[in-house]
């Protein structure tokens, strides 16, 4: 029997990755038994998108206009993408940082529809039935959560999968991973958010966290489920706690595709700052005394592919390491600690190297900055504020050109506010940060974009550099790749006034330059097929989804 109209024409209007709304041509509504079902009028996309962006100007705040973004996800991608792409600025904060953060706090009560897959640990005996759920059979890219540690505000539940999708979503805006091909997962363990298991609306699992041995038997059930249903599919680990991050890393690196952005990503991303900054210095980082605040899985992060690159830059591993100084909520990580990581206990010092600097207890960030002649100022710490006046003032008297990158998310626990860090310096310092702030303002008139070291730059590139090149690996050395392509794209190293990262408008077309190094790498790594540069343009550019109809 003939399949009514309604039926069929309900069920491509109600397909996001099919449907185009009332861009639908006369012809192609009575193909499809539209007739009837949208206004007579046909638009284009182009009108369509400039009716979206009037919709979204004309929500009151941030967090509104986020909802109604995601909703045009949910209801047509193509146009939701083409939305995004038509100014790229404009909406980088709003589907993502810092307006996600906002997004994730309130989950369940702007619930409207499910998006990618839900892992229950009461669920835990049907993970191969789950995955075999999923919205779409091939995958090449899953963003996965267990939302404990989302952004700078902590444990947010089942709330954290609104880090997943709006990360996918900057895959394929700006990596042009076809989003039919994406999958954002949530491993519910519970929470410890006391408010959210208060709360009578919250969607997750309504129980303290499971951890230790149950906690790495349920990641690695989920690994192995991966491995059976999708076993070329990159996996990328996001907002983990410091305590699961790295080991979870370091355990599936060589047995999966799959990396951590928070620790390789924003390594990559500030290594990248770093290259235009110290060029812009006349200096080279090999040759700075570089302090972290903040000394968790992404700071420890940082440093180690800082301390890798000053390798290459010529110094021994011991005289790297001599040069990277990490300071915890404690105080100076040293040896004699005994409340360190694994990771955190390679940059721990020899309690000697500081003894002659009279301090009581372990030395502080100030103690450092005042002993040492300090370059190199990175904060990863979600201390608001903690690179005081005093602090930079001090640095800044020892060095011509201070680089100061106040790190940390959302905007409001940034380590100090690029303005003041100008102020403080006389407009000598180059900085770089974790969120979006304001440009500087100079006597001349003219306005300085402050560069925003956001893991967009890195991690969408990275994807499509693995997909095109059908890596089996991510290698250390293919993240060092994109941090050199993306300081090779430092607008400062042409105009040392400008920004030390690409301007938003440009961040897709600075991705395939990165996605090729990567590739590239990955191809000398021996983690990807052979090919020549021109045919790894190739795959990247067919590779590529554009959204249109």
């Amino acid at each position: 029997m003939e399949p009514t109209g309604t039926a069929r024409g309900g069920g491509i209007l109600d397909d996001p990755m099919r449907t185009k709304g009332t861009a639908f041509t006369a012809a192609e509504r009575r193909e499809h038994g539209l007739l009837g079902l949208l206004p007579h009028g046909v638009t284009t996309l182009e009108e369509q998108v400039g009716r979206c962006w009037g919709e979204v100007h004309r929500q009151a705040t941030d967090i509104q206009r986020y909802v109604y973004l995601r909703g045009l996800q949910d209801r047509n991608e193509h146009l939701f993408y083409s939305v995004l792409a038509a100014d790229v600025p404009t909406a980088l904060p709003l589907v993502y940082t810092p307006t996600v953060a906002e997004g994730c706090r309130r989950f369940s009560a702007l619930w409207r529809r499910p998006r990618g897959l839900y892992l229950a640990w009461p669920d835990r005996a049907y993970l191969a039935e789950m995955l075999r759920n999923r919205p779409h059979d091939g995958v090449d890219v899953i963003v996965v959560t267990d939302g404990q540690r989302i952004l700078g505000i902590g444990d947010q539940g089942v709330g954290g999968m609104g880090i997943p999708v709006g990360k996918l979503s900057l895959y394929t805006l700006i990596g042009g991973i076809d989003p039919s091909r994406t999958l954002p997962i949530l491993l519910d363990v519970g929470t410890d958010n006391a408010d959210l298991l208060d709360d009578p609306y919250y969607l997750g699992w309504r129980h303290r966290r499971i951890d230790d041995e149950a906690y790495d038997a349920f990641v690695e059930d989920f690994v192995a489920a991966v491995e059976a249903e999708m076993p070329d599919v990159l996996l990328q680990w996001e907002d983990f706690a410091t305590p699961h991050a790295a080991p979870i890393l370091a355990r599936y690196r060589d047995r999966l595709l799959t990396f951590n952005d928070d620790i390789q990503g924003t390594a990559a991303v500030a290594l990248g700052a770093l290259q235009g900054a110290t060029a812009v210095a006349g200096t080279r980082l090999a040759d700075q005394q570089v302090v972290m605040l903040g000394a968790g899985s992404a700071g420890v992060g940082v440093m180690d592919m800082v301390r890798q690159e000053m390798v290459d830059q010529g110094l021994t591993d011991a005289q790297a390491r001599a040069r990277c100084w990490v300071v915890d909520v404690r105080g100076l990580l040293t040896a004699d600690r005994d409340d360190l990581s694994a990771d955190q206990r390679a940059f721990a010092h020899d309690p000697a190297d500081v003894a002659d600097w009279a301090v009581d207890g372990l030395p502080q960030l100030a103690d450092v900055v005042d002993h040492l002649p300090v370059g190199v100022l990175l904060g990863l710490s979600t201390a608001q504020g903690a690179f005081t006046e005093e602090i930079v003032r001090t640095m800044a008297g020892k060095v011509d050109r201070p680089i100061v990158f106040p790190l940390s998310n959302p905007t409001t626990n940034a380590e100090a506010r690029p303005a003041d860090l100008d102020a403080w310096t006389g407009g000598r310092a180059l900085v770089a940060t974790g969120s979006p702030f304001p440009p500087l303002h100079r006597e001349q008139g003219e306005d300085v974009p402050v560069a925003q070291c956001n893991n967009v730059y890195v991690f969408p590139a990275v994807g499509l550099a693995v997909t095109a090149a059908r890596a089996s690996r991510v290698t250390d050395a293919m993240m060092r790749a994109a941090a050199r392509a993306l300081g090779a794209a430092s607008p400062a190293l042409r105009d040392a006034r400008a920004p030390l990262l690409p301007a938003w408008a440009d961040v897709r077309a600075a991705a395939d330059a990165i996605a090729l190094a990567v590739a590239r790498q990955a191809v000398d790594d021996g983690v990807a097929p052979e090919a020549s540069d021109d045919e790894l343009r190739d795959a990247i550019a067919a590779t590529r989804w554009t959204p249109g109809y």
